[in-house]
């Protein structure tokens, strides 16, 4: 696991060795073991590294025989054993032991076809200097990040924003748009940043610059046909077989691993799994508050399996970490179990290098408690008067609950839109009556729901929810918890893990029938794939989401800084928002039971990170 950094200039023109050397210091927590700087021509790498798998002989760029192509690659190929016969049978003389290497020389014998080859997580940059073309391919799912920039012939990208942003070249211009959308889902959807003219490379795409110019193209999709002729317990077997072997594959390490265990059905599975290999050291995080403390689930399974197991308590205190976390995101990113992560991730590191987790299973087995309400947007979307749902909604504000509002507008559209408005954070018109004039001309609802509808019309799935699981395994997945988890470990240097994500598995539980997945509880097959390994309890416990008690806080100890924060001169002299109506939200939260956290939090994480990136480059400017 590493952090990667780049410049591709005109012909001609050498990227200036300063300028990456700040680029890769600005993302040094990805790589602490190891730094490169090589300069090719027009082309510039630059690298850090954290020592996982050849840790004597692995550094990088890695080199083909000729020295033409040169590489930087970011994650893990567990098929790379694999891959390496195959390469050496055709005459390939690998140089290191390093996995990435098979990388290097399948671009040699397959080209760009090298990408669906690999098995794993992965970004990396692969420069051809003879063609003088620069290739970079990130995992399918979305597991490690690639940003980048393209402008008047030069290309310059990086592992994170931050370390793409110490590129002078980059403008830090916020995109408005993208506030919209991030106000809307929590997070900027690819190929968005909050930042004008920076992307994000796509989950499951390659780039080649090649002659000045980026081409972007997919890889790979996610196919829910032919939907499988299988009986539930010769499903159920088959996951547990391909689940046993992912975990299998990901204990490949020559430094000490353990997992991240919360007490659910996805992490309890990877733990079980896991002590068939030998004893394992097991993380957790909790609450003082009982509604949100997952400690004794986890403890429940780490008692069966004889783990090493380490605990650690979140207070409200621990929200001084949040400027750290914005700056590490680099964009603003309005999920708050980002900060339980980020703990889990600080203890974890303390004991291993690499740890495993359960990240996947809800968007591959339906373990959402929203999913349940699919059935019900779809009877409504055949209700004549479905239409006066939302006008009822508008008029009986004052005193309806938040939720129970939220729900009546959502199912007066199709239930596609239906599940949209659902997830939203600020639905678009919540957020439009907060704005500025000039943030309401970037603020159309119709745009900022087609990220997630437009992934809705492309899927294959047969029903309303296999296409709801496309929509979120190739939006919220990789945008929102893949995301939270690659930046709250890399921060720590730890490389995390994520069997359930193995591809070969992701394929073959998207083509299973539905009621596998959802019939009145979810995760069925899932459930019963992993039923001898655990306790009764973990089994029958419904959904808990990794939550964090913002209503109470906001209520309670952090009341002050949220409101010295929000409705600060520096604050509401921001384009964004009007600010009266961002005080009265403010003064609204907990009045006649509302619980507007969520929203605040948004609020809150954007003004953040607006005086990190937005404030320095304003005054550099001027």
């Amino acid at each position: 696991m590493c952090g990667i950094a780049g410049i591709v200039g005109r012909p001609g023109e050498p990227p200036s060795r300063d300028v990456l050397s700040a680029m890769a210091d600005a993302i040094a927590h990805r790589g602490p073991d190891d730094a490169t700087l090589s300069v090719y021509g027009q082309a510039g790498l630059a690298f850090r590294r954290l020592s996982i798998i050849d840790v004597a002989g692995g550094q990088q760029p890695l080199h083909n025989e000729d020295d033409s192509c040169h590489l930087i690659f970011n994650g893990e190929v567990y098929n790379h054993l694999e891959l390496r016969r195959e390469l050496e049978s055709r005459g390939h003389r690998p140089r290191t032991h390093s996995d990435a290497e098979a990388v290097l020389h399948g671009y040699e014998e397959w080209g760009d076809d090298v990408v669906p080859r690999l098995r794993g997580m992965f970004a990396f940059a692969l420069w051809d200097e003879k063609r003088r073309r620069l290739l970079l391919a990130r995992d399918r799912l979305g597991k490690k990040p690639l940003v980048y920039h393209e402008a008047e012939g030069r290309l310059a990208f990086a592992s994170e924003l931050g370390g793409l942003l110490a590129d002078p070249n980059v403008p830090r211009e916020a995109d408005l748009e993208a506030i919209h959308q991030y106000l809307v889902y929590q997070y900027v959807p690819a190929p968005r940043t909050a930042f004008a003219g920076v992307r994000k490379l796509p989950p499951a795409h390659t780039l080649v610059f090649e002659d000045g110019v980026a081409r972007v193209q997919r890889y790979w999709s996610l196919s829910f046909q032919p939907v499988l002729d299988i009986s539930l317990e010769d499903a159920a077997s088959e996951v547990r077989r391909r689940l046993r072997e992912a975990v299998e594959v990901r204990l490949m390490s020559e430094v000490p691993l353990g997992a991240f265990l919360s007490g659910g059905i996805d992490s309890s599975a990877v733990v079980a799994l896991m002590s068939e290999f030998g004893r394992v050291k097991t993380f957790c995080i909790g609450f003082e508050e009982g509604a949100f403390d997952e400690r004794p689930y986890a403890a429940m399974v780490a008692s069966r399996y004889g783990t090493e197991h380490h605990e650690f308590v979140v207070r409200p205190d621990a929200a001084e970490v949040l400027p750290d976390i914005v700056a590490h995101h680099g964009e603003p990113f309005a999920d708050s179990s980002a900060l339980p992560t980020w703990y889990l991730a600080r203890l974890t590191r303390a004991h291993v290098t690499v740890a495993l987790n359960g990240d996947g299973g809800d968007e591959l087995f339906a373990g959402y408690d929203r999913y349940r309400a699919l059935a019900a947007y779809r009877a409504l979307a055949r209700l004549p008067g479905r239409s006066l749902l939302g006008p009822v909604a508008d008029a009986a504000d004052a005193w309806l609950p938040a939720r129970a509002r939220r729900l009546l507008k959502a199912a007066s559209a199709s239930p596609e839109m239906s599940y949209a408005r659902t997830v939203s954070i600020f639905a678009p018109e919540e957020a439009a009556a907060l704005y500025s004039p000039e943030m309401r001309r970037h603020s159309d609802g119709a745009a900022a729901y087609a990220v997630l509808l437009d992934v809705f019309a492309s899927s294959d799935a047969p029903d309303l929810l296999g296409r709801t699981l496309h929509a979120d395994t190739m939006t919220y997945l990789p945008g929102d918890l893949l995301a939270k988890v690659d930046i709250a470990t890399m921060a720590h240097g730890l490389e995390a893990r994520s069997p359930l994500l193995d591809h070969h598995l992701v394929e073959f539980a998207a083509r299973l029938p539905s009621r596998f997945k959802l019939d009145g509880t979810g995760k069925v097959v899932l459930r019963r794939a992993v039923q001898d390994l655990l306790p009764e309890a973990i089994l029958r416990r419904p959904k808990k989401g990794f939550g964090v008690p913002l209503g109470r806080w906001f209520r309670g100890e952090l009341r002050g800084y949220l409101e010295d924060t929000l409705l600060s001169s520096r604050a509401q002299s921001r384009p964004f928002f009007d600010a009266r109506a961002v005080a009265a939200l403010v003064r609204a939260h907990g009045k006649h039971g509302r619980d507007y956290s969520a929203q605040l939090w948004a609020l809150l994480v954007l003004e953040l990170w607006s005086r990190r990136f937005l404030d320095g480059a304003a005054a550099a400017a001027a």
